[in-house]
């Protein structure tokens, strides 16, 4: 695999890799939302968001348009939306391992008196 294609996901990785941008992605999952409607349903203030927003455009991973004087955002490509259902079900899996590693010690413990 060419090292420029590492960066770009790399790149792409670095986008997602704040809670805010994840949860403005998962919010314009079901259609294009302006930005006050993204600052409501986040409860942030509006140049917290506008900062985020700014790193999502730049590494391309949302689309703007201009409407009056509102701006509404949406995912630029679905596939993005498949990456993050995909992290979601990689940690659901180890989330559920870890927690049944952690029965069988309890249980482990229980029997020895501890």
């Amino acid at each position: 695999m060419p090292d420029s294609l590492r960066r770009f996901k790399a790149d792409i990785f670095q986008a997602l890799a704040h809670p805010t941008r994840i949860a403005i992605i998962e919010l314009l999952d079901d259609g294009e939302l302006s930005a006050g409607e993204l600052i409501d349903k986040l409860g942030m203030e509006q140049a917290n968001i506008s900062q985020h927003l700014a790193v999502l455009r730049g590494k391309q991973l949302v689309a703007n348009r201009k409407a009056g004087n509102q701006v509404f955002y949406s995912v630029r490509d679905p596939i993005i939306l498949k990456v993050l259902a995909l992290m979601r079900r990689y940690f659901q899996k180890h989330l559920k391992e870890a927690l049944e590693m952690l029965d069988e010690m309890d249980k482990a413990s229980a029997g020895t008196g501890q």
